[in-house]
């Protein structure tokens, strides 16, 4: 009798392919939240860790999107909303995480306390690097650009920041 005997071998695990935002649908009429779940995953389902990536445009590349600047400048609890929405996947509304926004701007001023929490979560479904400094920071100096930003980023992930739900 084997003293030290092995254990049975676990059967193997199917591997599912990740759908990607490239797989997406591109119709200008399918919903974001249809493309919600081509998001990237916030944690690694295969065990290995994700070196970070940089942002696919710049802090200071408001100008590139110059409509995106001007809704940000005059709005940016517009901007706030619809980056909220997908970042959370549909279980937040646009309209609802804007408003929250604007309450906490107008009480408090520092509706940066509260966008900062959004940076982060965009950060971890995209395995973004935290430039130029955290998220706290970027949202407390530059709100305006930071959040032209992640809209920017969202844009370039294939979703259709017009359509708000």
């Amino acid at each position: 009798m084997d003293p030290y005997p092995t254990a049975p071998s676990a059967p193997p695990v199917p591997q599912h392919p990740i759908p990607t935002t490239s797989e997406a649908p591109k119709s200008s009429l399918v919903s974001n939240s249809e493309r919600y779940r081509y998001l990237n995953v916030t944690a690694p389902i295969d065990g290995i860790s994700h070196a970070p990536v940089p942002w696919s445009t710049g802090l200071c590349g408001c100008f590139d999107d110059v409509s995106t600047c001007c809704l940000t400048c005059w709005c940016p609890c517009v901007t706030f909303g619809r980056i909220a929405e997908i970042v959370d996947q549909g279980s937040t509304s646009c309209g609802t995480s804007g408003l929250l926004y604007t309450l906490i701007m107008c009480v408090s001023g520092c509706s940066c306390l509260y966008s900062c929490f959004y940076r982060s979560k965009l950060r971890g479904q995209y395995f973004l690097e935290e430039r130029p400094c955290t998220d706290c920071c970027v949202h407390c100096w530059c709100e305006g650009c930071s959040l032209c930003q992640e809209y920017r980023e969202l844009k370039n992930h294939g979703f259709d920041m017009s359509i708000g739900n």
